[in-house]
């Protein structure tokens, strides 16, 4: 039972940090499957799909706005995937990791940098931790209209950033980071 575990949202200004652990079934392979940032959103679909269907077991963990705001976006995405591989329902012999570090947690495990592109159980993770955030931002576009969640995933995107100056924070933004602290600093001056 070899899990791999990969996380989405390191980046964004705004959401939840999501990470997925996933357990494949090497007796039912997952038809290109790859990293979720070089698959098309409907690749992507058709991936999450046979992974949910064909998978010993997947999981989902977080990390909250609060917490990356308290502990850094670093021990946030750690939290998050110890959260999901704790999750699967069935627990792992051996975990990979995608990056340089490994959570600190009870199981043996193995950062692999490029994780996402050279180990399908970290693609599979890849692929459920960001269809699941990007499905999660679709719907806070229509909570908080004017930002394209939709569109920018929470990213500093140009139009992203000119919202924050116009439409000020919302309860989903990452008050730590830089672009999300100078809009709340300008607008607590008199």
């Amino acid at each position: 039972m070899i899990a791999g575990t990969d996380e989405v949202g390191r980046g964004p200004l705004a959401w939840d940090v999501v990470a997925a652990a996933v357990i494949l079934d090497p007796a039912k392979p997952i038809s290109g499957l790859a990293d979720s940032k070089k698959l098309s959103h409907k690749q992507r679909l058709e991936c999450f799909d046979a992974i949910v269907k064909n998978a010993h077991c997947y999981a989902v963990g977080r990390a909250s706005v609060q917490e990356i705001d308290q502990i850094n976006i670093l021990h946030a995405s750690m939290l998050a995937m110890s959260r999901a591989v704790a999750s699967l329902k069935v627990q792992p012999e051996f975990v990979y990791v995608d990056g340089n570090r490994c959570p600190r947690w009870k199981y043996p495990s193995e950062a692999v940098v490029k994780g996402d592109s050279l180990v399908t159980s970290i693609s599979a993770a890849s692929v459920i931790a960001k269809v699941t955030r990007d499905k999660e931002m679709q719907e806070l576009d229509l909570q908080y209209p004017g930002y394209g969640f939709a569109s920018n995933m929470g990213y500093p995107t140009p139009a992203h950033l000119a919202a924050l100056e116009s439409l000020g924070t919302t309860p989903i933004h990452r008050r730590t980071f830089a672009p999300v602290a100078r809009v709340l600093r300008a607008a607590q001056m008199p």
